[in-house]
């Protein structure tokens, strides 16, 4: 089964709307919160390809990137299929 992670902070409205289309769809996802991890956050930002926002989501090794990147896959209807291979 494919792991989804989504990095996140606890003050973000765009970290929740994302979370929420995941949940909409059903999907199981492992959140990590980089609030106060430095660690964490210099890992997400290597992973995202230098991206620092959040949230930066993964789909395996693929990275979607952030809220508006994962809703316009959805909208193009390419985020069922990858959710579906998961």
């Amino acid at each position: 089964m494919t792991q989804i992670t989504i990095y996140t902070t606890s003050a973000c409205p765009y970290c929740s709307m994302a979370k929420n289309l995941l949940n909409k769809k059903g999907a199981k996802f492992q959140e990590i919160d980089v609030s106060y991890d430095a660690g964490e956050r210099q890992r997400m930002t290597q992973l995202s390809g230098g991206r620092r926002s959040v949230p930066q989501i993964f789909i395996g090794k693929m990275h979607v990137g952030g809220c508006d990147d994962l809703h316009a896959l959805d909208a193009k209807g390419g985020l069922d299929p990858l959710l579906a291979a998961s």
